[in-house]
């Protein structure tokens, strides 16, 4: 499996000759790769590495190769005053060099305080790997219309994806010894590398558990209060934990949507890791994938064409509920029901078709590969078929 191109490459490019770019998003999942070698291959290009010191020095004085087009810094923002910097070096050099930044979560957690880059650059957050970009699908839904998808989903790619999760390294080794060791080592790095050094944060044995808990609810309403008891630690250090585990994209967590035309809950999230290779029920899994990929979607809207979508999910105070509802401008666009292998239609599918008046509704299943039908104006649909059509 070869990495070509990536979905935010076009993106990117285009915003380069505006503003700086910067790019964010969970530890190995490619940003370095983007930028060096998919990116840097549109330009004549120059990489500093804040890890090499002669490299480090040249960038921090300013001494910018006078050939280059586009200049990458990747994780420069470890510099305590990394902001004052690149705006100074931007505001001089902007009409000379393009200047593309690439970061852990710590980039998009330090630029997030104060004001001092307003205006100066975009923000990108890279996501794994999901089918539809795979498949280089070009179609990309837009917000409020119905999604169209290709009569051909037939393609080995799908199983792999789903066994060994979207991040790049696994997927492309394709090898179960290499994933299991890789996913215990990322954990190792998570905490080491991200967590410690950026965090007040003691308890690591705690703080292990937690993320072992985690995979377990994944799909599920998270109750803090449960995670408080299981763990033996007050509600307000779990909560701030869980806040923490998001900004490091361990994990993400959508609302339920919010309407008064009908009783719904108000503060229960619901559970998903950035990387659905980790959930061991098979269920919850295709719920994870799904979940991912629909806030790739959300994310891919919003940050390259300001688009407010957003992703939640439908349950009322008696227990109904559907997996997913994608609002624009805050109106259900569409809703999704995940099924591992359920040719019924979910009565709560009808239910809130009706009290909301969503436009588009699809109940996707799994296993059931030739079952795809209308009824109802609700669209019943093999699972890889529908995220085929996606980013």
């Amino acid at each position: 499996m070869e990495i070509k191109n990536r979905y935010l490459c076009s993106s990117i490019i285009n915003d380069l000759s505006e503003k700086m770019v910067f790019i964010g998003g969970p530890r190995q999942i490619g940003k370095t790769t983007l930028a060096r070698d998919l990116i840097a291959s549109h330009f004549h290009s120059f990489y500093y590495n804040w890890d090499k010191i002669d490299q480090r020095k040249k960038a921090l004085n300013g001494q910018w190769d006078p050939n280059a087009e586009l200049i990458i810094l990747d994780e420069f923002h470890k510099h305590p005053k990394w902001k004052s910097w690149i705006k100074g070096e931007y505001d001089v050099y902007k009409n000379k060099y393009k200047f593309l930044l690439a970061g852990s979560a710590r980039l998009n957690i330090y630029r997030k305080g104060g004001d001092s880059l307003q205006g100066r650059y975009h923000y990108y957050t890279l996501y794994p790997f999901s089918y539809g970009e795979l498949l280089n699908n070009k179609n990309i839904p837009q917000p409020g219309g119905e999604l169209s998808f290709d009569q051909t989903d037939e393609n080995p790619v799908f199983e792999n994806l789903m066994k060994y999760g979207g991040f790049p390294e696994p997927l492309i080794r394709q090898n179960p010894t290499f994933h299991r060791r890789w996913l215990n080592e990322r954990i190792e790095r998570f905490f080491k590398e991200d967590v410690r050094e950026l965090t007040m944060l003691k308890d690591f044995g705690s703080l292990s558990l937690l993320a072992h808990l985690l995979p377990e609810k994944v799909g599920s309403i998270l109750s803090i209060n449960s995670l408080s008891t299981d763990l033996q630690i007050t509600f307000k250090t779990v909560s701030n934990w869980l806040d923490v585990f998001e900004n490091f994209y361990y994990c993400f967590r959508i609302p339920p949507y919010q309407t008064r035309k009908f009783s719904a809950v108000k503060k229960e999230k619901k559970l998903y890791l950035w990387d659905w290779s980790e959930v061991k029920n098979e269920s919850a899994k295709i719920e994870n994938f799904a979940a991912l990929h629909l806030l790739k979607l959300c994310s891919y809207l919003n940050e390259t064409e300001g688009w407010n979508v957003s992703l939640t999910y439908l349950r009322d105070i008696t227990g109904r509920e559907v997996d997913f509802l994608v609002t624009f401008d805050d109106k259900p666009w569409f809703a999704v029901e995940v099924k591992t292998q359920d040719r019924n239609i979910s009565k709560h599918l009808y239910y809130f078709k009706e009290k909301l008046g969503i436009p588009y509704i699809y109940q996707l299943a799994y296993r059931d590969d030739n079952e795809d039908y209308v009824k109802d104006n609700l669209r019943v649909m093999p699972l890889k078929k529908f995220f085929s059509g996606l980013v």
